[in-house]
């Protein structure tokens, strides 16, 4: 399997009695929002969500709302997916952290357009879940982590694109410090049921261009530069 932009996709997926509903997503959610990126497209129209979430909402999986996943966590809806992918602006030769593997939905979207997604997430049996189907897929791009995300990925930064699945009352500064020049963050801020989706621009300098791109709402991001709840699960 290829992706859109011609080179081999890791993502193996077999047909499925969902695909309908797929491309139905995209004619009617994706699409008619202002989804243009082909790559981006192809992403969504692959990848199977209804086996990041139980069978039991299979039905749902493709609707366009959040969609919940155990551990107080969600799925996000599919604009918001593609939505956030298509800010990061990828290429196909990037190195993309991913703050909040959840699912591990998100992350298989990446894996079909960056060309290595390095994820962490907070709470074990969550990584664990989203390793299993990851594996499934012959995702091999994508690396898990877990630790306390908003601290990124250190021994593996600077990265080209960071994205966050979860809403932080700051920006942590540890996402921007990791991030190379040119490179995007884009993050929700805001407080818990009012944040903005942000994307931050890392200029040569050092400094930063903030750019708002629309409202949103997300589950809390747990850690020593987020929300200060829940501390002990940060370290798992």
């Amino acid at each position: 399997m290829r992706s859109a932009s011609g080179r081999p996709s890791p993502l193996k997926v077999k047909r499925d009695i969902y695909e309908r509903s797929r491309q139905n997503m995209l004619d009617t959610q994706l699409i008619p929002r202002g989804i243009s990126r082909p790559e981006v497209l192809h992403a969504m129209l692959t990848v199977p969500r209804h086996l990041f979430v139980d069978e039991a909402l299979w039905s749902q999986a493709y609707t366009d709302h959040a969609l919940p996943i155990g551990e107080k966590q969600t799925i996000s809806q599919p604009y918001m997916v593609a939505f956030m992918t298509e800010a990061l602006g990828l290429k196909g030769d990037e190195r993309v952290l991913e703050i909040g593997t959840g699912s591990g939905y998100q992350a298989a979207v990446l894996s079909m357009i960056a060309h290595r997604v390095y994820s962490v997430e907070r709470i074990g049996t969550i990584a664990a879940r989203a390793r299993k189907l990851l594996d499934g897929f012959m995702c091999s791009n994508v690396i898990i982590r877990v630790s306390d995300g908003t601290l990124g990925w250190p021994d593996e930064a600077p990265f080209d694109a960071v994205i966050v699945t979860a809403g932080s009352p700051t920006v942590p500064e540890a996402l921007i410090a990791q991030l190379k020049p040119g490179g995007r963050l884009v993050i929700p801020v805001g407080q818990e049921e009012d944040q903005k989706l942000l994307r931050i621009t890392k200029r040569e300098d050092g400094g930063a261009d903030t750019e708002v791109l629309g409202g949103c709402k997300f589950v809390k991001l747990i850690g020593k530069q987020g929300w200060q709840e829940a501390r002990e699960r940060a370290s798992l």
